[in-house]
């Protein structure tokens, strides 16, 4: 994906209304699977009625006011009119039209968000004619002025540890950008891949509940628990799932088996584990050699 030295944004800018038509055309690459649908294909429409603000209508959908006002030309000096549409994107953020320029990596410094989480949030496209930028909230915005971000607060350490596999293994692929060993394309690899032969059990690396434990697209056969802390593992393609929804685990219970189900990113047998937090966006993947201790 590339971006322009200078992004132009949506509302008030250069080619609003060119930009706005594009948003409601079907998006120019679908979302990988195991990653959530385009923020662009998640924008609502909204009626504006009498007696409604846009303060009430941002409160509605749990947006800040200046979000609305860039992603909607017929907002004046912050005053909608009954009878008008309104465009509602799923978070706060701003579209940027995307001609040919930088990379992921100087468009996320630029906008101070992580690589992962622009590639995320516009459904893992690889090469999109719009993207969709989250900001922050608590920035503050006029009519036809650019909102800026400030950089993501995050932890920096883990709240729980633990590991998934009985034994210590090698990392078949780690985390981050990597160059995918089967179809030699730069992808983002959200977890882990743990070499282990099928059948292997898997186990909880640390209490919590069962919120998923069914087949879910590339992922395969998957578990995911829900920590304390705000943090999610997810165990994936599995062999067998042994625990049921809404389960209550404990460190070290087994959870399933190795498998090979789903769409594997690495050639040997593993299991491939996540670490994600839950965040503005949503669940945010992490690094999870933080969390993989014995």
């Amino acid at each position: 994906m590339t971006f322009p030295d200078r992004p132009m944004f949506l509302c008030s800018l250069v080619s609003t209304l060119g930009l706005i038509s594009m948003l409601l055309q079907p998006p120019s690459a679908a979302a990988e699977p195991s990653c959530p649908t385009p923020a662009l294909s998640r924008i609502q429409k909204h009626q504006v009625t009498r007696n409604e603000t846009l303060e009430s209508i941002a409160q509605q959908y749990k947006l800040m006011p200046a979000t609305i006002i860039n992603m909607n030309p017929s907002v004046n000096n912050g005053t909608v009119t009954p009878g008008t549409q309104l465009q509602i994107p799923p978070f706060n953020g701003v579209v940027v039209q995307v001609p040919n320029g930088q990379t992921w990596r100087q468009v996320a410094t630029k906008y101070k968000i992580r690589p992962d989480t622009l590639f995320e949030t516009n459904g893992c496209q690889q090469n999109p004619r719009v993207v969709f930028v989250p900001v922050i909230p608590g920035l503050t915005a006029k009519p036809n002025q650019i909102i800026t971000t400030s950089p993501v607060q995050t932890a920096t350490s883990a709240q729980i540890t633990g590991y998934p596999l009985a034994n210590s293994t090698t990392v078949a692929l780690a985390y981050g950008w990597q160059i995918h060993p089967i179809t030699g394309k730069v992808f983002f690899h959200s977890g882990v891949d743990l070499i282990a032969p099928v059948g292997t059990p898997v186990q909880a690396i640390a209490p919590g509940v069962v919120v998923f434990a069914k087949d879910q697209a590339s992922y395969g056969k998957l578990v995911i628990i829900n920590h304390a802390d705000g943090l999610q593992t997810r165990y994936a393609q599995l062999e067998t799932i042994q625990v049921n929804l809404g389960q209550n685990i404990k460190q070290g219970d087994i959870l399933g088996t190795v498998g090979a189900t789903g769409q594997p990113t690495s050639r040997e047998p593993h299991l491939h584990f996540e670490i994600r937090a839950n965040e503005l966006l949503g669940w945010t993947a992490k690094d999870p050699k933080e969390y993989l201790i014995r």
